[in-house]
């Protein structure tokens, strides 16, 4: 799916922000999945991508100890953050005080059946060094995602037989209107260094509020967002029913 990492992505790493808070699915990091925590599947995925070093940036101890239990590094955060953004900033601050990795992967923790290629392409837009952020969007399938405001849309113009486009908005509704395609925006970003250190400084946006998405913010301070396309649309576990999805996903590749 997704080419080699390209030159100008030149020292990566990939974080991923996790705490037990969680409305739906309390302690949802440590939730078992066939043995084993569903950070630690996440934090597996994200190695496999083998693209840097991954650390995973925890808001709580028990979140931590878990990870270094199977072999992984966790750095521990302020547990009051109101974003995952401002978590990986602090641990990669913590981390890497010399700046010696000039782009960071962002991978949420909720997604164990995240497949390591997907991680791999949000990196090709880093090849254009115009771009501050890169992203990743599924074409749209079904009429639930295409109604669902939990399902974001991804808006961009993608020309016929590229994969990359850049971002012009993000939205809860179906947009853009007309005939063509609808695009799943899936939270998965990689940040050029002073794009995420800038990002986490700036006010909420005024559109960012309206539509309760973190990214907008970076649209309306003028920052470039591009997006990569790919097949399929990880699953986020946020409920007891997600949950059991992952399970049985991951069940086949366990047995």
């Amino acid at each position: 799916m997704a080419s080699p990492v390209t030159s100008a992505a030149r020292n990566p790493v990939v974080l991923i922000p996790a705490r037990l808070a969680a409305t739906r699915l309390p302690d949802k990091p440590l939730a078992d999945i066939h043995g084993t925590p569903m950070i630690v599947h996440v934090w597996r995925r994200a190695m496999e991508a083998d693209i840097g070093p991954v650390v995973v940036a925890a808001a709580e101890p028990a979140v931590a100890d878990a990870v270094t239990a199977a072999g992984g590094r966790a750095v521990l955060t302020d547990p009051a953050h109101p974003s995952g953004s401002d978590r990986i900033h602090e641990a990669l601050m913590r981390l890497d005080p010399d700046r010696r990795h000039d782009i960071v992967v962002n991978v949420q923790g909720d997604l164990p059946t995240l497949e390591p290629a997907v991680v791999r392409a949000a990196l090709e837009p880093m090849a254009d060094r115009a771009v501050d952020i890169a992203t990743l969007a599924a074409e749209i399938r079904t009429a639930y995602e295409r109604e669902a405001p939990n399902v974001v849309k991804a808006v961009a113009g993608f020309t016929e037989g590229k994969l990359i486009a850049r971002a012009l908005y993000f939205s809860r509704t179906q947009v853009p209107t007309g005939a063509g395609p609808l695009y799943h925006h899936i939270g998965l970003y990689a940040y050029r260094r002073a794009a995420l250190e800038r990002f986490v400084s700036l006010p909420p946006g005024i559109l960012e509020r309206r539509e309760k998405l973190e990214q907008l913010r970076a649209l309306e301070a003028g920052m470039r967002i591009d997006i990569r396309l790919v097949d399929t649309v990880p699953l986020g576990v946020d409920t007891p029913e997600d949950l059991e999805e992952a399970r049985r996903r991951l069940a086949p590749a366990l047995s």
